[in-house]
């Protein structure tokens, strides 16, 4: 679409391509504000391409073939994920056979699967796609550093927009990122912790960068899961599998403006959108209900008079 933006107080036509990244999807619920928001997504914000991180997906952890195909079918060109990704072992048939699907690309030499990538936009417009994940207070995988400016320098020769999906624990290593990849990339996107972080800007040279994501799922217990499991675990240090959680489903990401002739990012925006329960849908209807109710019995107590 073309869209006019303006820097340094000129005012210019730019050929934008829109991407929405979605941040983390926990669970049956994460997949359902997916399939149901995503549409009105697409619709209201006109987007381009769709990317989401997956790795939760399947009852919280890891990725199943069934939960991606279905991520993927509701509209969702690409796939991210993270240290998540072993949790079911059913995860190796996407690695070798669905090229949409991403794995950090830090991994040590030999590891199935693709950590940086180009898939096509549904306009024609090739996408470069890195996943990369963090060392601090994770586990110690390949320097993260060196191995996306390899995948950006390589992506560039080949496309202009490239995005970056960079699952890590400490703010101060993904900012460290999104610096160092400053000009080389069109965005870096934070995912992993599960809250959205208010620290969306446009870098000097040119790259979108923000935080962290938030997650796509139940925001009323803790990051996704019911919350007396979660305080449980910090009052007994029992190490039992938590629950994911049911009500708040909310959608969370960024919706990114890219010049698609440069590469360079023009705006980014968080989003967060929160799915309309089945009780909330009874309530309004019966709301409207008795709206139409009060205002037949207004009618009987004062007719217009027509003459």
């Amino acid at each position: 679409m073309d869209t006019i933006y303006t820097s340094g107080g000129e005012v210019y036509h730019a050929a934008v391509f829109r991407i929405l990244f979605i941040g983390d999807i926990v669970g049956r619920p994460g997949r359902r504000a997916v399939r149901e928001i995503l549409p009105v997504l697409q619709e209201k914000y006109e987007i381009d391409f769709v990317i989401a991180n997956g790795e939760n997906s399947a009852h919280g952890a890891g990725h199943t073939v069934k939960t991606s195909n279905e991520i993927f079918d509701s509209g969702v060109h690409a796939i991210t994920s993270g240290d998540h990704l072993w949790d079911n072992r059913e995860v190796i048939q996407l690695l070798k056979n669905e090229p949409r699907f991403f794995r950090p690309l830090n991994y040590p030499s030999g590891v199935t699967g693709n950590g940086a990538g180009i898939v096509l936009a549904p306009n024609g417009i090739k996408v470069g796609i890195i996943n990369l994940q963090g060392r601090t207070f994770m586990k110690p995988l390949e320097n993260p550093f060196h191995a996306g400016m390899e995948a950006a320098t390589r992506l560039r020769k080949e496309v202009q927009v490239v995005f970056v999906d960079f699952h890590a624990e400490a703010t101060a290593e993904k900012i460290c990122m999104g610096r160092f990849l400053d000009g080389h990339v069109s965005a870096v996107v934070g995912t992993h912790t599960h809250v959205q972080t208010a620290d969306e800007s446009i870098f000097p040279k040119g790259t979108a960068y923000l935080s962290d994501a938030g997650f796509t799922g139940p925001h009323e217990g803790v990051i996704g899961r019911e919350a007396d499991q979660a305080i449980h675990r910090f009052l007994t240090a029992e190490s039992k599998r938590l629950e994911i959680a049911a009500r708040d489903v909310r959608l969370q990401g960024a919706l990114v403006d890219v010049d698609e002739t440069t590469g360079k990012a023009l705006k980014i925006q968080r989003i967060s959108e929160p799915v309309v329960s089945f009780e909330e849908q009874i309530r309004r209807a019966e709301a409207a209900k008795e709206s139409v109710r009060v205002s037949r019995i207004q009618d009987l107590i004062n007719p217009t008079l027509v003459f």
